[in-house]
């Protein structure tokens, strides 16, 4: 072998390593956004569903519980079932009151989500268990 192919070939070999790093470093950038994306999605949505829950409790209801307030979920579920999907079940818009009448003040849900934002960031799994 000469000298200049043995040049060449530790050239190649340094791009190659190179070249690992290279993708290592982009995955691992895709993998920590995606991660920071789920995160805000996730807190986006939870206020949102209390959002919901709250409005429905507080304007439609006004706090009872009357007979005529299944209907006007079951009417609100149709609608927004045909707009939005299955998220918008009679079924998911209790539970969206009942996490605001759980948590009826607004500060706390928040301080919630910004919590869990900040356990899901620093657990090394978390880009892995949101894409599943």
């Amino acid at each position: 072998m000469r000298e200049g192919d043995n040049k060449q070939m530790t050239q190649g070999a340094l791009q190659t390593s190179n070249d690992s790093k290279l993708v290592t470093d982009i995955r691992r950038m895709i993998e920590e956004t995606r991660a920071a994306v789920a995160i805000t999605v996730n807190a986006g949505l939870t206020m949102l569903y209390w959002h919901i829950g709250e409005r429905i409790d507080r304007e439609i209801l006004g706090h009872e519980r009357a007979e005529y307030g299944k209907q006007i979920i079951a009417t609100l579920s149709r609608q927004l079932l045909d707009e939005y999907g299955r998220g918008f079940s009679e079924k998911n818009l209790r539970r969206m009151m009942q996490f605001a009448t759980v948590f009826p003040d607004e500060r706390i849900v928040q301080t919630l989500c910004a919590k869990v934002g900040k356990v899901g960031a620093r657990s090394p799994n978390t880009a892995r268990i949101r894409q599943s």
